[in-house]
């Protein structure tokens, strides 16, 4: 049988490493104080922002070791199947958390992320597909970073691989040993001592009630818990003090987050699903080998997906899931991160045709509103006079909600009901009228409408110029420009279609009114309107001038609709 050789640490991870050991401020040592499972609110510096911390189970100032600077560790894929929309709720949620933080509040972020590539369900798939548990963990390990960047997840400062750290693994489950908290069997088995630590355990969970791991009877007590296993016939191997084996599922983490943080961590993220006994282990593990009272100070856990109707999550286990690949065959990326800013990160959330249906209004609303008030701007569109100074009022409204709302726990909802409601307002100025000369114009406070929307939009990881790469390689580029020549020529048409005869002079037999021979023009003007909507392009004729759009999905329906009424 084949074992895998020993590699160094990847040297992205080391330079992460010494950037926060240059940022780094002594506040003295983070290893005494407590007892029991009590949280100490960190020594370091005060963010401004409040965040649920499930530590805690409650809201607390978010306090970073280092000023301007978040250490953010996250649970990444076990990658022996394809990702599907449960993963990706998760992870662009976290992500909106974080450019909420480096693009809003200053924040940088060092993110770092393990890729579980050795694991039961990964040597089950290679025996399966008879190739080797490397050749599964790659594929879709690569499918997987494809998938995030299809989703605009921005990466991890470093990506770390559980195969290229095993020997860091070897080396931080005998550092706990020696401190007394691990044990091993004649098995080759290594378990954490759960009683060592007494009633340190349970910080997600009430640790007497829980169960133990299943495994060997060789335990001291039911809930100790696996730090390295012996392997079996036809199984991966690394060669350890205690034999050939490999590491246990929660070790990992732990290791691989303190080999690139130390023995200080900001933040810790992951489902909901995790918190025990995945992260309960962790902090048991980080702890028992630092010898310190808090390892991580902040637990950040969301909430699951659940398909409509079902009390279950989105699971690979459960065969109820929609891969993100099939899923981006029938909705944008945008929409889905409008979709995940609707409701609270660590809340649940039912994913449906109607709640995306939702998310993709939402968006249209928006991208309508900045397409009417460009054709205010240009003079195309004609209204009433403009209530500026309630407007610029409304604008400054907004920006103080939208940042008190996201510096509260994340809260994206209200954020976006807040930007919402500046569109509404914004809609409500832009009533069109047939003419309006004299009227005095307001075109700067649209264009600070709209640079704002646009840039909380980009915060969030939404791009309203964002085409499909399908769309843009089937136009060249050009469908735009194209667009904006054809309506301007049947603007032009439709202007001197429009135009109306000269009162009759005395004796005349000519009618006031349009030239009757220049109606088909009229006529033809209004076929063509109607003939490009169900193409996706949206013509919206106001007074003398013309407007347009392009569409989709449900926004393309409902226009045709009104058409036809």
């Amino acid at each position: 049988m084949w074992s895998y050789s020993l590699r160094s640490l990847p040297w992205r991870s080391k330079v992460l490493r010494a950037a926060l050991s240059v940022t780094s401020r002594h506040h003295g040592s983070s290893c005494v104080g407590v007892s029991g499972r009590k949280w100490v609110t960190p020594a370091g510096f005060d963010s401004g922002l409040k965040t649920y911390n499930s530590l805690t189970k409650q809201k607390e100032p978010l306090i970073l070791a280092r000023e301007g600077v978040a250490s953010w560790y996250s649970c990444g894929p076990t990658v022996y199947d394809h990702a599907h929309l449960g993963h990706a709720c998760s992870y662009v949620r976290f992500d909106i958390l974080q450019r909420i933080l480096s693009r809003l509040f200053g924040i940088t972020v060092l993110h770092a992320m393990v890729i579980t590539d050795i694991d039961d369900k990964i040597i089950k798939r290679s025996w399966e597909e008879n190739v080797s548990p490397a050749v599964i963990s790659t594929m879709f390990e690569e499918e997987f970073k494809r998938d995030m960047l299809s989703l605009k997840v921005i990466p991890p400062a470093v990506y770390l691989r559980v195969t290229e750290n095993v020997h860091h693994i070897v080396a931080f489950i005998e550092r706990i040993i020696e401190n007394g908290h691990a044990y091993a069997t004649k098995e080759g088995d290594v378990f954490f001592d759960i009683r060592s630590i007494g009633d340190r355990y349970g910080k997600f969970v009430g640790a007497v009630d829980s169960q133990g791991e299943a495994g060997s009877t060789n335990k001291r007590d039911s809930r100790d818990f696996a730090l390295w296993k012996p392997s079996k016939p036809q199984e991966p191997f690394w060669d350890s003090p205690w034999g050939r084996g490999r590491p246990g599922w929660h070790i990992e983490c732990s290791t691989i987050a303190s080999s690139v943080f130390g023995s200080q961590l900001d933040v810790h993220s992951g489902g909901i699903d995790l918190a025990f006994p995945h992260h309960e282990n962790e902090v048991a593990q980080s702890e028992a080998y630092h010898q310190c009272d808090q390892w991580s100070n902040y637990f950040l856990h969301s909430g699951h997906l659940h398909l409509k109707g079902s009390a279950e999550k989105m699971s690979k286990s459960l065969k109820n899931y929609i891969t993100i690949k099939d899923f981006l065959q029938s909705y944008s990326a945008n929409e889905f991160r409008m979709f995940c800013l609707l409701t609270k990160y660590r809340s649940a959330i039912d994913y449906s045709d109607s709640s995306m249906s939702e998310a993709r209004s939402s968006l249209e609303t928006i991208t309508t509103f900045i397409h009417h008030a460009q054709a205010y701007m240009k003079g195309q569109l004609q209204c009433s006079p403009v209530q500026e100074a309630s407007l610029w009022e409304r604008l400054a409204e907004t920006k103080s909600s939208v940042l008190k709302s996201l510096a509260d726990d994340f809260d994206t909802p209200r954020a976006v009901s807040a930007l919402m409601n500046l569109v509404y307002h914004g809609n409500c100025q832009l009533q069109p009228v047939s003419r309006s000369d004299g009227v005095v114009r307001s075109p700067a406070v649209f264009a600070a409408m709209i640079s704002y929307i646009r840039d909380l939009l980009d915060v969030f990881g939404i791009d309203l110029q964002h085409r499909k790469e399908s769309d843009s390689e089937s136009s060249g580029g050009s469908l735009e420009a194209v667009v904006e020549q054809l309506t301007r020529f049947r603007s032009e048409v439709r202007a001197f279609a429009l135009t109306r005869q000269d009162a009759p002079t005395v004796g005349s037999s000519k009618k006031p009114g349009l030239y009757p021979e220049r109606i088909p023009l009229l006529k033809s003007c209004d076929t063509l309107r109607n003939d490009l909507a169900p193409l996706g392009v949206l013509i919206k004729d106001r007074g003398a001038t013309s407007t347009w759009e392009i569409t989709t999905g449900k926004q393309r329906e409902d226009e045709e609709h009104d058409m036809s009424r």
